[in-house]
């Protein structure tokens, strides 16, 4: 089948559907024309097809480290510590690099009553929010989804919404399932 061209350029098309799938992905529900709505479901269902596929791939290793430290007398002792590290397996980081490839950058944002310092605790360590709710919230989700039900996919519903004013476009809802 081929693409809706949408009466775009293709750079300025891929760049709309972009901002459109980065916006479904990070607040579940968009409100767009039918036409870029069927699009958005296209790109969002690979992006999270690629996630649920490759989420539980993760690489643990323990490290042993070294601190130096000196007592009240001033003699250096050294102490040994041992760190866990889980870091991402080959086919995770794939499918992390292709979705920041296709996901616009995300900041996570401020709650009206919540202090600076409350904001950096919560949301300081975290590089790519939405790239990590993908992992973290939507694959383990959709991938228990499947195992229940026995089928892929489905991960997006497209509900038309009536007529734009003005000039009539017909709307739709696409929305995370």
């Amino acid at each position: 089948m081929e693409n809706r061209k949408l009466g775009k350029a293709t750079d300025k098309r891929m760049a709309l559907l972009r901002g459109q799938v980065t916006d479904l992905l990070w607040y579940g529900r968009i409100e767009t024309t039918y036409d870029r709505a069927k699009e958005v479901q296209k790109m969002a269902e690979k992006l999270l097809t690629k996630a649920i596929n490759s989420y539980k791939d993760t690489v643990k290793k323990v490290e042993t480290r070294q601190r130096k430290k000196k007592d009240k007398k001033g003699n250096e002792t050294v102490e040994e510590y041992k760190i866990e590290l889980i870091n991402d397996g080959p086919t995770k980081l794939a499918a992390r690099r292709a979705i920041m490839s296709v996901v616009y950058d995300v900041k996570e944002i401020k709650a009206f009553s919540e202090t600076k310092s409350a904001y950096r605790v919560r949301a300081g360590k975290i590089r790519h929010p939405l790239v990590e709710k993908i992992f973290n919230e939507y694959a383990p989700k959709y991938d228990a989804r499947a195992e229940e039900k026995g089928t892929k996919g489905g991960y997006t519903r497209v509900l038309k919404n009536g007529f734009r004013r003005g000039d009539a476009a017909s709307m739709a809802i696409i929305e995370l399932v």
